[in-house]
């Protein structure tokens, strides 16, 4: 069942990962834009960092919750198809011990 593993721990890196690299971008490239764009675009580029790094905690939690409960129903579909056949194989034996 390894197509059941699912990698959320790479997903939430990636999801904050995009306004991180934008704001280092607009912060490398400010200072060559010259200083008038310095000063528009260092308030902006802080605020892109500052979204990215605030979705990329808030998401941690919420794909760690999801990723839990996703856990939990795997376990208990295996669990439940376990006991189905362990169920099967009990009334195999007992109609061919019946016969």
């Amino acid at each position: 069942m390894a197509f059941l593993k699912l990698d959320v721990g790479d997903l939430v890196e990636d999801f904050g990962l995009p306004g991180l690299v934008i704001g280092a971008g607009v912060l490398l490239l400010a200072p060559i834009a010259g200083p008038a764009w310095t000063k528009v675009g260092k308030p902006i580029a802080k605020t892109a960092i500052k979204g990215g790094i605030v979705a990329y905690e808030k998401s941690k939690g919420v794909f760690s919750e999801v990723r839990e409960a996703f856990e939990d129903i795997v376990a208990e579909s295996q669990a439940e198809l376990a006991e189905a056949a362990e169920q099967k194989t009990i009334t195999v034996k007992a109609h061919s011990e019946a016969g």
